[in-house]
C-alpha cells in the first residue's frame, strides 16, 4: 500500500535531504511536531522506501580527488544480459560513482571521480574501452562544479499533494 504523503511528511523528507544529520529533536522542532510523532513519520517513510538511506558528502578535491569526468560508453549489443554484463562490471569499478543507461546516442553514462588525469586515463585506456563489448568511449573532462543538488527537488508543488 501507497504511502499518502502530506504537507508535514514533504517537510521532513526536505529537511532531511538538506542535513541527513539532523537530530530528531531539531527535525521535529523544524517540522512543527513533537519528537515521537516525527520519529515515527520518519520510520514509516524508511519503510515504505521513499527514504533509501542516509550518507555523507565529500569535498572531493580536499580529500585528494581533483578530477571528475563523464564518459559516454557505447556498446555494440544491446541485449538485456550484455546490459546487464556491462552494468555488473561497472560496479566493479570505484572510480565509477554514478552510471546511468541512457537512449540515444549512447548506451551508458558514467560519472567518474579520481585523483587525476593519469589515474583517470589509466581507468579508460586499462579498465573501460578493453572491458567486453564496448565499441565506443568518448570522455569529457570537468572544469568545474556549476551545481550540486542532490535528492529530488521538493518544493511547495509537491507539498501541497
Amino acid at each position: 500500500m501507497a504511502l499518502r504523503l502530506d504537507p508535514v511528511d514533504w517537510r521532513i523528507l526536505k529537511e532531511l535531504q538538506a542535513d541527513g544529520s539532523i537530530t530528531n529533536v531539531a527535525l521535529a522542532s523544524r517540522v512543527g511536531l513533537s519528537p515521537p510523532p516525527c520519529l515515527r513519520r520518519v520510520r514509516a517513510l524508511e519503510q515504505a522506501g521513499l527514504i533509501a538511506g542516509y550518507t555523507v558528502l565529500l569535498d572531493e578535491a580536499a580529500l585528494g580527488f581533483g578530477l571528475t569526468a563523464f564518459a559516454m560508453v557505447g556498446l555494440h549489443n544491446q541485449a538485456e544480459a550484455e546490459l546487464h554484463a556491462f552494468e555488473n562490471r561497472v560496479l566493479g569499478w570505484p572510480i565509477v560513482r554514478e552510471a546511468y543507461m541512457l537512449s540515444g546516442e549512447s548506451d551508458f553514462m558514467l560519472k567518474c571521480v579520481a585523483k587525476d588525469l593519469p589515474a583517470f586515463q589509466d581507468f579508460v585506456l586499462d579498465d573501460l574501452t578493453a572491458a567486453p563489448n564496448v565499441a565506443s568511449v568518448k570522455t569529457f573532462l570537468t572544469i568545474r562544479r556549476a551545481k550540486r543538488e542532490p535528492g529530488v527537488p521538493i518544493g511547495s508543488a509537491q507539498a501541497k499533494s
